[in-house]
C-alpha cells in the first residue's frame, strides 16, 4: 500500500497518506477541536492529548491524514478488529466541513484500505447530534447503547418486597 494516495472531491485533490510522528502535535490540536465539538468530558490538555496519540500510534491504532490545498483538512483514526474496523475518532476541521471531506474520507479508506473489511463500527456520545446525522447520513445504524451510572449518585433500591 503507498503511503500517499490522491482523489478528487468536486475538483479539488485531496491527498490521503498516513498519519506519522510528525503529525502528532497537529492532530493534537484537532483532537482538542474534536472534544469540544462532541461535548466531551475529557478534560485532557494539547500536550496530553498528544502524548496519548503518539502511543496509539505506536499501537494497535492507524490514523489516516487528509489534506488539499487548505493543508491538513481532517484525520480518521482507527483500528482493525477480528470482523470489522473501529473508528476512533474522524475529525474535519471547521472551516472545511459541510463540503463532503469526512464522508469522502470514509468512502476512500472504504474502497482502499478497508475493502475486506466486513463492517465498521463507531461510537457516537448520545448528545452529539450532529455526529449521529453524519453517520446516519453514510448509512450507519444503532447497533448498542453504552450506559453510565456516576458514583456520586444516590442509588434506589431496586429489589423486590
Amino acid at each position: 500500500m503507498s503511503k500517499a494516495a490522491r482523489a478528487s472531491l468536486e475538483g479539488a485533490v485531496v491527498e490521503y497518506r498516513t498519519a506519522t510522528d510528525d503529525d502528532v502535535e497537529v492532530l493534537a490540536a484537532m483532537n482538542a477541536d474534536l472534544i469540544v465539538d462532541e461535548g466531551h468530558r475529557n478534560e485532557m490538555n494539547v500536550a496530553q492529548l498528544a502524548d496519548r496519540m503518539r502511543g496509539w500510534l505506536e499501537g494497535e491504532y492507524e490514523c489516516t491524514i487528509f489534506e488539499d490545498d487548505r493543508g491538513v483538512v481532517g484525520y480518521v483514526l482507527s483500528r482493525h478488529d477480528a470482523d470489522h474496523v473501529n473508528v476512533r475518532q474522524l475529525f474535519v476541521r471547521r472551516d472545511c466541513r459541510r463540503g463532503g471531506e469526512g464522508g469522502a474520507a470514509i468512502a476512500w479508506l472504504r474502497s482502499n484500505r478497508w475493502r475486506d473489511v466486513p463492517r465498521l463500527r463507531i461510537e457516537v456520545l448520545t448528545g452529539n447530534d450532529r455526529g449521529i446525522s453524519f453517520w446516519r447520513s453514510l448509512g450507519f445504524e444503532d447497533y448498542a447503547l453504552t450506559m453510565e451510572l456516576e458514583a456520586d449518585v444516590e442509588s434506589t433500591d431496586v429489589g423486590g418486597p
